[in-house]
């Protein structure tokens, strides 16, 4: 076996979204802060994201959390997020699948019943809280960035499902925000495949009129996703984030559930202390509760906390051959999409 490159995996589920935590193999990347090494992940050299995240080393479904030294010394580790799509600033499903690797690997040590993991992202630091017990974390609650509505109630017109309504938000990446029927869906298992085909679909069009920017870090620009929502029966939010090339997240969506709790406090249906949970497509929950009120810049907005539980399940080496012909790897529309 030759290999011209390693890198090792903690492989990580949160309540069944894949986040693969990569603990070996990459020293740094290049630039001052994480939003300069985000830049450079999107704009410079892609090649390490390409690498992992299309075949045959990857696949559609799940990331990879690329864990970096941190940029400032309050922080325990930096944080990026590498997706079939592009590098991301932040994601609450993937932070926690971070946290129980370094905790449950012994990267930090573990203190019973919590111990704090602070990460240093591109949208600013998250300050993580673990529940542990007996070796094991039962619990991450994540301190997100703060959230807030950047449009509400905006209109697209589309030629399949006529005006559509979206709220524009921040929860440490841009969202749309749409409810779900005026698809002529429902958020459920047999639906994934639509749900992510009509996301994707509609991300891309309100991105043909929308380009929402930071006002604070210009790498954060642009749109990521579409949510879709509803509400349940039991009044719990189900959520179905929308993924590209086309898929749907198997979690309820922390970076998503942190958006949608600006919408509500926005609507008057929220208080500092109110807590909501959100459920997924295949019935995994976040809790999301609302600590108080705050300013980005034009912006008010608000501060969340976003719990949830993540599994490792396998621990990996992926390498690189110096004769694969794929060393960027492919993609193909049977798997994924258009």
């Amino acid at each position: 076996m030759r290999w011209t490159r390693t890198l090792q995996t903690v492989d990580v589920h949160c309540a069944g979204e894949i986040g693969r935590v990569v603990t070996g193999g990459v020293l740094n990347i290049p630039g001052a802060t994480m939003a300069d090494k985000l830049d450079y992940l999107n704009k410079t050299d892609d090649s390490l994201r390409r690498f992992l995240c299309s075949e045959p080393r990857g696949n559609p479904a799940g990331s990879f959390c690329l864990l970096l030294p941190a940029t400032t010394p309050e922080a325990d580790a930096g944080f990026i997020v590498l997706q079939p799509d592009q590098a991301h600033a932040m994601s609450g499903s993937n932070a926690m699948c971070a946290v129980t690797a370094i905790l449950e690997t012994g990267m930090k040590e573990m203190a019973e019943p919590e111990t704090v993991v602070v990460l240093d992202t591109a949208a600013g630091l998250v300050r993580a809280v673990a529940a542990c017990e007996g070796g094991k974390v039962t619990r991450v609650a994540l301190d997100m960035p703060p959230s807030f509505v950047a449009k509400k109630s905006a209109v697209i017109v589309t030629p399949e499902w006529g005006a559509v309504t979206y709220d524009l938000c921040f929860g440490g990446v841009f969202y749309a925000l749409v409810d779900v029927e005026q698809t002529g869906l429902t958020i459920t298992p047999e639906n994934a495949r639509d749900l992510a085909v009509k996301g994707v679909a509609l991300r891309n069009l309100i991105a043909e009129v929308e380009d929402p920017a930071h006002p604070t870090v210009p790498a954060l620009n642009g749109l990521a996703y579409v949510m879709f929502r509803s509400i349940d029966p039991d009044g719990v939010i189900r959520t179905c984030t929308t993924l590209r090339p086309g898929r749907a997240d198997r979690s309820p969506c922390g970076t998503g559930s942190n958006a949608n709790m600006a919408v509500q406090q926005a609507d008057g249906r929220v208080k500092p202390g109110d807590v909501l949970t959100s459920r997924s497509i295949i019935g995994g929950e976040f809790t999301t509760e609302f600590l108080g009120e705050t300013a980005v810049g034009p912006y008010a907005a608000i501060q969340n906390r976003v719990s949830g539980q993540c599994w490792i399940y396998a621990i990996s080496q992926i390498g690189l051959d110096p004769t694969d012909p794929f060393p960027q790897g492919f993609t193909l529309s049977d798997t994924w999409g258009g």
